[in-house]
C-alpha cells in the first residue's frame, strides 16, 4: 500500500487526544479508565465544589469503601483482596481521580501507595493478613506517618523515637501534614530506635492504641477535600510484631514515597487536563469583540501550548509506567516525572486560569480549585529543589544535598 493510500485512511484527529496515547494502550487499560473516570463523574464532581469551599471531606469511609469495590485500593500490588493491576492501570485511575480533584487522588495515593504498600512489602505475613484485606476493601482507612513538623525534606534527622521495653516498643514522637490520619484505623509510622543499631524502623500502629492522637489541621488554603492530621505518640506501647520485619534504614519510607511520587506523575496530568478541557469549552463559548475567545490567535497559542506539555506529560507517564511494570523503573526517573508533570500542570492551570478570566477564580469551575491542590502536591512526596537535586547528583555523581 502507497503512503498516499495509507494517509487518505487516517482516522480524524482527536483534540481530546492529539496524539495517539490511546494507540498505547489495552482494552483492559481502557476499561479501567472508564471505570474509574465514571465513578468519579458520579460521585466527586458533583459536589467537590462545595467540599472544597466547606474544607471537608464528608462521608470520607463510604467513599473508601467504594473506592475498595472498584478496585481502586492497593490497586497494583498483588494478593490479599488487591486487585494486581498493572503499573500503567494504576496511573491511569490516579489520572482520572486527580481530575476530579487532587484530595481524592491522594486519598488512594496514601491507602495504596504508602500504608499499603509498606505493609505488603515490608510487612510480616501476620501484619499482611490482619490489615491488607480490610485496607483493599476499604473497611480500614491508612495513614503514614514520615514527616515531621521540623522534618520534611531531610527525614534521617526525625526526632520521633522507638525504645525498647522489656519486649515491648515505647513510641513517642509527633508527624505533620499526614494525609487520613483522623480518620485511619492504621498508622505506618516511621522513628529512630534505640535497638543497638539505631536505625530507623517502621512500626504497624493500630490508631486506637492508648496515647495515639490525630488531630486534623484546619485552615488549609489547598488540599481542602482532604483529612490531613498530625499524628501524636505519647509513648504508644507496641508489642514486638507491631515492627515491620523487613526492612531497616531509610530505605523503607524512601521506596514507598517512590512508589507513591509514581502515581503523582499521571494524577499532576489529570488535574491539568481538567483545567485545559476548561479552558477549551470556555473559549469556544465565551464571546469578545464579536467571536468566541478561542478564534483569536493569543488563545490558540495558549491552548496549542498547553496541550503540547499535556501530552508530552501523559506520555512520559505512561512510559515510566512500562518501565515499572518491567521491573526497571529507577527512583531518579520518578523524580524526572515528579518534576516535570507538576511543574507543567501548575502552568497550565495558571494559563487556563487567564483564558477564563475573572470566571478562572470562581468555584463554578474547577481551574483554581486544581491549582491550588497542585501547590501541595508541588510540595509533597519530595520537593522541586529535591527532585532537581537527585537529578542533578545522577547527571554528575557529586551530592549536593549537604
Amino acid at each position: 500500500m502507497s503512503v498516499t493510500s495509507k494517509l487518505q485512511q487516517l482516522p480524524p484527529f482527536d483534540p481530546s487526544d492529539p496524539i495517539g496515547i490511546d494507540d498505547l494502550l489495552a482494552p483492559e487499560d481502557l476499561a479501567i479508565r472508564e471505570t474509574v473516570r465514571t465513578w468519579a463523574a458520579d460521585r466527586i464532581l458533583p459536589h467537590i465544589a462545595d467540599w472544597y469551599e466547606r474544607g471537608e471531606l464528608p462521608g470520607i469511609r463510604e467513599l473508601a469503601r467504594e473506592l475498595g469495590s472498584i478496585g481502586a485500593l492497593g490497586m497494583s500490588l498483588e494478593g490479599y483482596g488487591c486487585a494486581g493491576a498493572s503499573a500503567v492501570q494504576y496511573g491511569l485511575a490516579c489520572l482520572e481521580l486527580e481530575a476530579a480533584d487532587s484530595g481524592i487522588r491522594s486519598l488512594v495515593s496514601v491507602q495504596g501507595s504508602l500504608a499499603m504498600y509498606a505493609i505488603h512489602r515490608f510487612g510480616s505475613q501476620e501484619q499482611k493478613q490482619r490489615w491488607l484485606p480490610g485496607m483493599a476493601a476499604g473497611e480500614i482507612i491508612g495513614c503514614f506517618g514520615l514527616t515531621e513538623p521540623d522534618h520534611g525534606s531531610d527525614p534521617a534527622g526525625m526526632r520521633t523515637y522507638a525504645k525498647k521495653d522489656g519486649t515491648d516498643w515505647v513510641l513517642t514522637g509527633r508527624k505533620m501534614w499526614i494525609t487520613n490520619g483522623s480518620v485511619a484505623g492504621v498508622a505506618v509510622v516511621w522513628a529512630q530506635t534505640d535497638d543497638g543499631s539505631g536505625a530507623i524502623r517502621g512500626f504497624v500502629v493500630p490508631t486506637d492504641a492508648p496515647g495515639f492522637s490525630a488531630p486534623e489541621i484546619k485552615h488549609k488554603w489547598s488540599l481542602r477535600a482532604s483529612v490531613t492530621s498530625e499524628l501524636v505518640m505519647d509513648e504508644v506501647r507496641l508489642p514486638a510484631d507491631a515492627v515491620l520485619p523487613d526492612v531497616t534504614g531509610l530505605k523503607g519510607p524512601l521506596s514507598c514515597l517512590s512508589h507513591a511520587r509514581y502515581g503523582i506523575v499521571w494524577g499532576a496530568m489529570g488535574a491539568a487536563r481538567a483545567s485545559f478541557e476548561a479552558a477549551v469549552d470556555y473559549a469556544k463559548t465565551r464571546e469578545q469583540f464579536g467571536k468566541p475567545i478561542g478564534g483569536f490567535q493569543l488563545t490558540q497559542a495558549k491552548l496549542a501550548d498547553m496541550a503540547v506539555e499535556l501530552h508530552k506529560g501523559i506520555l512520559l507517564a505512561h512510559h515510566l509506567g512500562q518501565r515499572m511494570d518491567a521491573g526497571r523503573l529507577r527512583p531518579e526517573q520518578v523524580s524526572f516525572g515528579k518534576l516535570n508533570n507538576v511543574r507543567e500542570a501548575i502552568e497550565i492551570c495558571r494559563t487556563s486560569r487567564t483564558i477564563l478570566g475573572a470566571n478562572g477564580i470562581s468555584l463554578e469551575y474547577p481551574v483554581m480549585r486544581h491549582a491550588t491542590n497542585l501547590e501541595s502536591v508541588l510540595t509533597y512526596e519530595g520537593t522541586v529543589e529535591m527532585h532537581q537535586l537527585v537529578l542533578g547528583k545522577a547527571l554528575t555523581g557529586l551530592d549536593a544535598f549537604r
